[in-house]
């Protein structure tokens, strides 16, 4: 299920079924690059919360026309 956070540059992305996340992040990567080339200033990075959790957002931080991955699930290893 995909899910606006910021109207226009965040997505949310949630789901227990792996084919059916991976089309939302499909789809929401490509609504997300969609928004970026109006301005052709952010790129595109998508972020892993936890199990089948994921936002897909519009940053300054990566370079216009490319895609970042980022993982910011914690361990539960100590």
């Amino acid at each position: 299920m995909i899910t606006t956070v910021q109207a226009g540059s965040t997505y949310h992305v949630r789901g227990d079924n792996p084919w059916i996340i991976q089309e939302d992040l499909t789809a929401a990567v490509e609504i997300a690059r969609h928004e970026a080339m109006k301005d052709g200033r952010q790129g595109i990075l998508v972020t892993r919360l936890g199990p089948g959790s994921f936002t897909v957002a519009l940053s300054t931080k990566v370079p216009y026309g490319t895609t970042q991955e980022f993982c910011q699930m914690k361990s539960g290893r100590q």
